[in-house]
């Protein structure tokens, strides 16, 4: 007996349906491949909003799966020498790192470049 895979929270845009022969096909959001550094185009910037005022530096625009993303930021903060964490596409590093960070992208083979002001 097979088990349906009947998660409601999953079902967006689905309201109702009569038809008893209704199957609602789920999307399944598999994690791209990543790019390789040279095709990655990364944006570096300096953010400190909703921080409480703190300055981050923000390494955006990643293309690519959540394992290669943190090995990515473990790099950055040990060059750096910071904390700062990666999720979503995202990079934060407590400080602002812009320079260093840019510097460390570009010696690795990245497509980066400084954005904002």
């Amino acid at each position: 007996m097979s088990k349906k895979n009947n998660d409601w929270k999953k079902r967006d845009g689905v309201v109702y349906s009569t038809s008893d022969s209704f199957e609602y096909n789920f999307v399944e959001e598999g994690e791209s491949e990543t790019l390789s550094p040279s095709q990655q185009k990364l944006k570096v910037l300096l953010d400190k909003k909703a921080r409480a005022g703190k300055q981050v530096t923000l390494v955006e625009g990643f293309i690519g799966t959540e394992d290669d993303l943190k090995e990515l930021g473990k790099l950055l903060k040990n060059k750096c020498g910071v904390g700062g964490s990666a999720k979503d596409g995202e990079i934060l590093i407590q400080g602002d790192h812009r320079d260093k960070v840019l510097q460390v992208l570009l010696q690795a083979g990245y497509g980066a470049k400084k954005a904002g002001g």
